[in-house]
């Protein structure tokens, strides 16, 4: 009896030490997300930026005059979110909204000539981003592998 007791008691602790905060992979995923947007910050403000716009920004970099939903659909961000996001890039003279004249519940971004030029000075957020890991392009690339092959995995397994 007092041997069960002993292994209940192992196995609890044993619980207890997967369950402390340091040993969570989605603790040390969210504590490195925090660290990125908190290193972005001060170079992006240079541009008039938040991280979730210069993702846009990026996106639309690689593929202009999209429609909104596509775009959300790539960058992970819903329309309440995405919307309000677009209408600022707008206000900043990044991007314009059209409504596709066959089907107007479709609106297009496109980019403008100063959304365009914003690129350019973008390029330097990704070189001292790249300095700030203290990684070289191989280990960033293996990382970076690494976690979409974990993204692909948990949306597999939230899909099932």
């Amino acid at each position: 009896m007092a041997d069960g007791g002993s292994r209940q008691t192992m196995k609890n602790r044993h619980l207890d030490d997967a369950l402390m905060l340091d040993k969570q992979l989605c603790f040390a995923l969210y504590s490195a997300s925090h660290a990125f947007n908190r290193a972005y910050k001060p170079l992006l403000a240079p541009l008039g930026l938040t991280y979730p716009q210069y993702v846009v920004m990026m996106a639309l970099w690689e593929e202009d005059d999209v429609q909104v939903k596509a775009l959300g659909t790539r960058v992970g961000l819903d329309s309440g979110t995405l919307s309000p996001l677009l209408k600022r890039l707008e206000q900043m003279h990044y991007v314009s909204r059209r409504r596709d004249a066959a089907d107007e519940r479709q609106v297009f971004i496109t980019l403008t000539a100063d959304g365009q030029a914003l690129k350019d000075r973008a390029r330097e957020v990704f070189s001292q981003i790249g300095n700030r890991t203290g990684c070289d392009l191989a280990e960033i690339e293996a990382l970076r592998e690494s976690l979409k092959r974990l993204t692909r995995q948990l949306d597999k397994a939230g899909s099932e």
